[in-house]
């Protein structure tokens, strides 16, 4: 029987950056515009950390149950060591979404009605990344929702209902965050692909290989720098996201050295790090200017 501290684990804090970043940099967009709304910023945090959670959870019923775990290099799996039984991991995992889905009517109530799709779909892909039968994150599909959902939705989505619109500038914090949050997943997967290439998982990292990953790696961490010099339009402020830019070269160390399964481990915090100071820093600039 798994201990709190395997539950945890399994939550996989490290990812908890993820869903704290698109909030903060929504907020300060929605500052931007004098349209900030304080706590529905606090639902919006606590509705994304309750998706995230949901879907590691998820995520680690499914890839469990399909024996995708067994022989794993990174973080801590339930389902895959043996230590919680498959339907009480799953019962977590609904019942994170669940609680998401709770937050998320009391946002709808107080924005816009059509916000109910949003979330459907928001739902629907965090239980079907690695659930039912054909799974998306199998097919290589997954940096391509972790970009939309957890930046474009999520950072967009926050600015919206505290301001009632998104502009450019959200936009921009959107495409940086989702550049980011993909940074991460395609370091996790950059680790997986052997593991990954045996069990029959076709993640983006397994179609491209190696070689083409680690590229990949490095542009998806321009971009939100990049975007740092947009903002400037809005506020010089903006300038204050160039501070993570240090932390981004750090992350990328163990990518373009060529590291390989627990030494890419740093490179998934780093990763992490470098998206959650972006975006305190770039949401509170936006705040000031």
């Amino acid at each position: 029987m798994a201990t709190a501290a395997q539950w945890i684990e399994g939550a996989r804090p490290r990812t908890l950056p993820n869903a704290i970043a698109p909030v903060l940099a929504g907020t300060g967009a929605a500052a931007s515009i004098d349209g900030a709304v304080w706590w529905k910023a606090v639902l919006c945090l606590l509705l994304s950390l309750s998706l995230i959670i949901g879907v590691n959870y998820a995520n680690d019923y499914s890839d469990g149950i399909r024996g995708t775990d067994d022989d794993r290099v990174g973080p801590l799996r339930l389902v895959g060591s043996k230590l919680a039984a498959p339907n009480a991991v799953r019962n977590a995992a609904i019942g994170c979404l669940a609680l998401g889905a709770l937050l998320g009517l009391i946002l709808v109530a107080t924005s816009a009605w059509w916000l109910l799709i949003v979330g459907a779909a928001c739902l629907a892909g965090a239980w079907f990344y690695t659930g039912g039968r054909n799974p998306y994150g199998y097919s290589g599909f997954g940096e391509i929702a972790v970009f939309v959902f957890f930046g474009l939705v999520a950072v967009l989505g926050t600015q919206f209902v505290q301001a009632g619109r998104v502009d450019w500038a959200g936009l921009a914090c959107a495409v940086a965050v989702g550049a980011f949050s993909s940074a991460v997943l395609v370091t996790n997967n950059l680790r997986d692909i052997p593991t990954d290439s045996v069990s029959g998982k076709t993640t983006l990292a397994v179609r491209l290989g190696d070689t083409r990953t680690r590229t990949l790696h490095v542009v998806l961490l321009a971009v939100p720098f990049l975007a740092t010099l947009a903002l400037v339009a809005r506020t010089p402020w903006a300038l204050a996201g160039l501070l993570a830019l240090p932390l981004a070269i750090k992350a990328n160390e163990p990518v373009r050295t060529g590291k390989n399964g627990p030494g890419l481990i740093p490179a998934l915090a780093g990763t992490g790090l470098a998206l959650l100071i972006w975006s305190v820093v770039t949401g509170l600039a936006l705040t000031l200017g």
